[in-house]
């Protein structure tokens, strides 16, 4: 693993074809953001990157191995992790077929595939998420 600086976590928008991976929250009172759709990606472990942790979640949560060469956007956002830590965000675009490679694991109440605007739409999923791919989806090209 490489050092990089503190940051808390990093989230990971994962497209195909215009679809997004997505997961539901589990619905406990005791965790950020109960019962709301969510993206993939968590908590930071040991001194991995930015990229290492998006990665490291995405085959906890879903089974599924993201290349790193999939990423087409990163994004800190400074100050607004746990304990004012920073926070990454990521998209990454992968090819046809990976997500029928799905094994969902035992974070989440259930996954869907939907559109991005489907997702951006909803009025139960993690606001946060919903403005950071908002932003990179109105981005200039």
């Amino acid at each position: 693993m490489s050092t990089h600086p503190p940051f808390s976590g990093a989230k990971v928008a994962i497209l195909c074809n215009g679809t997004l991976l997505t997961y539901q929250r589990d619905d406990k009172p005791e965790i950020p953001w109960p019962n709301l759709w969510d993206l993939p990606g968590g908590g930071r472990e040991g001194d991995e990157t930015p990229e290492e942790c998006a990665v490291r979640e995405t085959l906890e949560e879903f089974g599924i191995i993201l290349d790193p060469a999939s990423f087409i956007y990163k994004r800190v956002y400074p100050g607004q992790g746990l304990s004012g830590l920073d926070t990454w965000f990521f998209v990454a675009e992968v090819a046809e077929g990976l997500f029928d490679q799905v094994v969902f694991g035992d974070e989440g109440q259930r996954w869907q595939v939907m559109t991005v605007d489907g997702f951006l739409a909803m009025d139960n999923a993690v606001d946060r998420l919903q403005h950071r791919l908002r932003q990179f989806m109105t981005q200039p090209d």
